[in-house]
């Protein structure tokens, strides 16, 4: 899929970046090949593989919740910069 300087400087335009017309080319050049490579992923059959939910083997060692101390209203508001009254 090509992608034109007029996409190029649209897309620019939106994710808020600033690029000369060489860069802008460039950017075209290498849009494009992302966009060729993701067209061939399509064409995989993917079926029978499932989805991942995250790409780390990590598990998060997780604590069991216990009641505790808390702060009081005047003592949670005392380094707040603004409030008012409670």
């Amino acid at each position: 899929m090509k992608i034109d300087k007029e996409a190029i400087k649209k897309i620019a335009h939106l994710a808020r970046l600033e690029f000369d017309e060489s860069s802008a080319e460039k950017m075209s050049q290498d849009m494009s090949q992302i966009l060729d490579w993701v067209e061939k992923l399509n064409e995989l059959n993917t079926d029978s593989v499932e989805p991942l939910t995250t790409m780390s083997s990590e598990v998060n060692d997780m604590r069991e919740d216990q009641l505790g101390k808390h702060l009081d209203h005047e003592a949670g508001l005392k380094n707040a910069p603004k409030r008012d009254s409670d």
